[in-house]
């Protein structure tokens, strides 16, 4: 059965095991891999070079769409066998060998990877690991619930290993849109004007001449973890939708306003669900990641269609989507990462953008991806993609944290990844700033008054005014900028003694 997968005859005889597939890798070699916020990952090459790793030391430059699944990263890390890592990465273990300086990692816009492969500004990869349903009589792949990188290793590459993941019903051809720009100078225009617009093809293109290995797998990827909303992240949801409906209002948007992106996880999520019992309707969807909410909001009626470069659900939702696929078929696309976040197709869409900060500062200059400055978190991923191309940038994060001693809200961030002049709304719980058309030292006083936390608004209205009084088209006291990451780090706590 798992045989009828691979319809090309000659190639059954290149099924090999994941132990025997582990040893194909060599020591310096650049891997590419599948897989885009754990979904259509590896799930048993990589962490059988992980196990190899353990007695044969090699390291490996990894090269994925965004994160990986099933703790394929951490196992990575823990068995040395990563010497790099890009573009993006969720693992704690991982996470703990990058900041301690024993994995280098590349944190990239992850529009760009694909991008500096084809331009040779990468190493070449020397092995794909790429995860398929069914290998075409024509050599091409049908992938399954990601596209990422996956169209770029298969074109590039110099050997691929196939995962032929039989838990994936072979339905599953027909959801993907396969484009391929091409290479600079002249590249022509992306012919996609709104969302649902199809241009490629159902499946990625492969010379079978590459492939050295073919592994089965029946394993389904790592289900996303989904937190109901909380308090805090309803009434970030309640902000959001009460400024969509003002600007309706206004006659800036229509109810069905903008095609909207939002980032991964429980403050997206929210925002997503909350537009089930809103007016809004016939909404539509070009992102990264097609979440629970996204599966929700079409069963609710409300959105129409979605685009993105991976589906990553829970379990439930994985459930609902694939025992019924044909129900879904119409209203979703699955494209190429360097398609999904190109900044072209963002700017021509009008792109509603909503992402996730770590921390912002009274200017609107956005931290997502490190703490104090120093210890990265996951990486930019698709936001600054979408930040500074969309039609509207809206970066939502709680006030505080910790039992209040952490203020979101500083007067300087620690670390820069979206200027102020890709932001135009600021979100936390306590309220919204709208910061189109405000001079710096405007955006300060917005910021302050509708963002900040109670425990720390007299603390940062004071840093400011003490800053004006010094002068400067933006306002700061450089020796205090930091004042408050150094107090978190000596005293625990962001508050003044």
């Amino acid at each position: 059965m798992a045989y009828e997968r691979i319809k090309i005859q000659s190639l059954h005889d290149k099924v090999i095991t994941a132990v025997e597939a582990a040893k194909l890798f060599q020591d310096g070699m650049v891997v590419g891999s599948s897989g885009f916020t754990k979904a259509g990952d590896s799930k048993v090459v990589l962490p059988a070079l992980a196990d190899r790793a353990k007695e044969d030391p090699l390291k490996i430059t990894l090269i994925t769409g965004a994160s990986l699944g099933h703790g394929t990263d951490g196992k990575l890390a823990e068995a040395g066998a990563l010497s790099k890592r890009m573009p993006f990465q969720v693992d704690r273990t991982l996470r703990n060998k990058i900041n301690a300086g024993d994995v280098l990692f590349i944190d990239q816009h992850l529009s760009e990877t694909a991008e500096l492969l084809h331009n040779k500004n990468l190493p070449q990869v020397d092995i794909a690991v790429l995860e398929v349903a069914a290998i075409e009589s024509d050599g091409s792949i049908v992938p399954t619930t990601s596209v990422g990188n996956s169209a770029t290793f298969a074109a590039l590459a110099k050997q691929v290993i196939l995962e032929v993941n039989t838990a994936i019903p072979t339905t599953i051809k027909g959801i993907h849109d396969i484009y391929q720009a091409e290479d600079y100078p002249r590249r022509n225009v992306i012919p996609i004007v709104a969302p649902e617009n199809k241009i490629g093809r159902k499946t990625i293109p492969l010379d079978p001449s590459k492939i050295v290995g073919i592994v089965f797998t029946n394993e389904l990827d790592s289900p996303a973890d989904i937190a109901e909303p909380d308090a805090k992240t309803t009434a970030i949801a309640k902000h959001i939708l009460a400024f969509f409906e003002n600007e309706v209002e206004l006659g800036h948007l229509s109810e069905s306003l903008m095609p909207l992106q939002a980032g991964i996880g429980k403050v997206a999520n929210a925002v997503l669900t909350g537009f089930i019992h809103s007016k809004f309707h016939n909404l539509t969807m070009f992102s990264e990641v097609l979440q629970d909410s996204t599966f929700d909001l079409i069963d609710a009626g409300k959105l129409d269609f979605a685009s993105a470069s991976s589906i990553t659900v829970s379990e439930e939702c994985y459930s609902r989507v694939f025992d019924h696929l044909d129900k879904y078929r119409d209203k979703i696309v699955l494209r190429p990462q360097n398609i999904s976040n190109t900044p072209g197709l963002i700017k021509r869409l009008g792109i509603i953008a909503i992402n996730t900060a770590i921390e912002f500062d009274i200017y609107g200059n956005v931290n997502s991806t490190h703490t104090s400055g120093t210890n990265i978190m996951n990486g930019i991923g698709g936001s600054g993609d979408f930040a500074r191309n969309a039609y509207l940038s809206i970066f939502v994060t709680q006030a505080a944290s910790k039992g209040d001693v952490i203020s979101h809200i500083v007067p300087m961030v620690s670390h820069v990844d979206h200027t102020e002049h890709d932001v135009d709304i600021l979100v936390t719980d306590y309220g919204l700033a709208d910061l189109r058309g405000l001079a710096p030292r405007e955006r300060a006083k917005v910021i302050i008054e509708n963002c900040v936390h109670p425990d720390f608004k007299a603390q940062l209205l004071d840093y400011y005014n003490r800053a004006c009084e010094r002068g400067g088209h933006t306002p700061h006291l450089l020796e205090e900028a930091f004042s408050w990451h150094i107090n978190l780090r000596e005293k625990g706590t962001m508050k003044k003694d």
